[in-house]
């Protein structure tokens, strides 16, 4: 059997697409079970129909990418590198405000999240930076600076809206540089930079904060807030949910505000569910948590199926996404199908877990959605092309064991390209 034959009858991998069947199942159920706070009038059903003709648009994304190979990846990140931040100029300075931050655009009628692109656009950059950065023994440093430079612009761009996006971005960077073989030594003098440009970025969020509004702050800071014998100035938003998280008062003696509603309700989701939950549908907080249908689904996920299937068992799904990359990236040849595969991985994975870890109150409050599940067309959109970049990868970039053939042909490769797998696995 020769190469163009088995390219034609090559199958992305079909564990993969299983993971997205049962997030796909997961997410139809959990959303109409959390919509209630959206149902206006007699009009039930129109918010489900619409997340589920979303989530068919990323079946279509997944399928369309999923048939394109790999090495056009390469080319894309350098057309998405600066529409990306494009879009997040466009959304900092004339973006529609979100919970307190300028967080979409409309375009076209289409509202865009820019967090959502920059988190893709962040992993076909790095997967093609360090690709083509490969030395013998790891990564030049030319390929570390423009690793740490993505992570800088991006994260300076989206610091208005969180530091979880920054987190997110360093945390996808060292896994991708770890994979990709960067030295030990380059990494620790990463983390020192990364912590310098953290605490830069939170100096620069106070002044701005202060130079917005003087008046309000000044304010603020006088009258202050009394909390645990201590009058306390929040000058943002960061240093209030900061605050909250480090308060040692336990959660049950805290009296509900506004400020703190989301992770009370939560709460009372979670505690209602118990082990065996409520059963899908029977939630009695969807109806009170703010956000119950995308950032905290997880709540409501965990009080209809309870703690062990709801909240266990979707971790381990999530897993399981990494854990099949992983198979994946081992049977690749090549750096750069290994860095795409895993990078798109460690993203989806990653944003779950704060997700996860910011319902349960393990991080502060902060907005991430949950991958392929909370309501929401930017982040369907961009995590089911993440998801058809891997099956993509499967598809075309792994060795066929069956003929002793690999469908990932040196010749169509780009010279730049034809760095080994750095994971030394194949």
């Amino acid at each position: 059997m020769n190469v163009e034959s088995v390219e034609k009858s090559r199958r992305s991998d079909p564990y993969i697409w299983g993971i997205i069947i049962i997030l796909y199942i997961v997410s139809v159920i959990e959303v109409y079970s959390a919509i209630s706070r959206e149902i206006t009038g007699g009009d039930v059903y129109s918010p489900i129909i619409k997340h589920v003709m979303l989530l068919f648009s990323g079946f279509l994304i997944t399928y369309v990418t999923s048939k394109i190979h790999y090495k056009w990846f390469k080319v894309l990140a350098y057309v998405m590198i600066p529409l990306a931040i494009l879009l997040l100029v466009c959304i900092l300075f004339w973006g529609d405000t979100i919970n307190g931050a300028k967080r979409t655009i409309s375009v076209l009628g289409i509202s865009l999240q820019g967090s959502e692109v920059a988190k893709v656009t962040i992993v076909l950059a790095m997967a093609t930076v360090l690709a083509k950065s490969q030395i013998k023994r790891g990564v030049n440093m030319k390929g570390v600076l423009w690793v740490v430079g993505l992570v800088t612009v991006f994260s300076g761009l989206l610091f208005t809206q969180g530091l979880t996006n920054t987190l997110l971005f360093i945390g996808i960077s060292v896994c991708m540089m770890l994979i990709g073989g960067v030295e030990w030594y380059k990494l620790i003098g990463i983390f020192l930079v990364y912590v310098i440009l953290a605490l830069a970025v939170m100096q620069a969020k106070d002044l701005i904060t202060e130079m917005k509004a003087p008046a309000e702050t000044e304010a603020v800071a006088a009258a202050g807030e009394e909390k645990g014998g201590k009058v306390i100035a929040r000058s943002s938003t960061w240093e209030s949910r900061l605050e909250d998280f480090f308060d040692p008062t336990p959660e049950y003696e805290k009296e509900t505000t506004p400020q703190n509603l989301q992770e009370h309700r939560a709460a009372m989701a979670m505690a209602h569910g118990g082990i065996t939950g409520v059963g899908p549908g029977n939630s009695r907080e969807s109806s009170r948590l703010p956000l119950a249908f995308s950032d905290y689904i997880y709540a409501i996920i965990i009080e209809d199926l309870g703690f062990v299937v709801g909240g266990v068992g979707l971790l381990l799904v999530y897993l399981m996404i990494l854990a099949r990359a992983g198979l994946i990236a081992r049977r690749c040849t090549k750096a750069f199908p290994a860095l795409l595969v895993m990078g798109m991985a460690v993203m989806i994975v990653l944003q779950a877990l704060f997700n996860m870890a910011i319902v349960v109150g393990v991080f502060p409050v902060s907005g991430q959605p949950l991958p392929l599940i909370s309501k929401g067309g930017t982040s369907i959109w961009m995590m089911s092309f993440g998801f058809g970049v891997m099956l993509s990868v499967s598809r075309y970039a792994v060795k066929d064991t069956g003929n002793n053939i690999k469908s990932e042909r040196e010749t169509d490769l780009p010279e730049d390209l034809q760095a080994a797998n750095p994971t030394n696995l194949a």
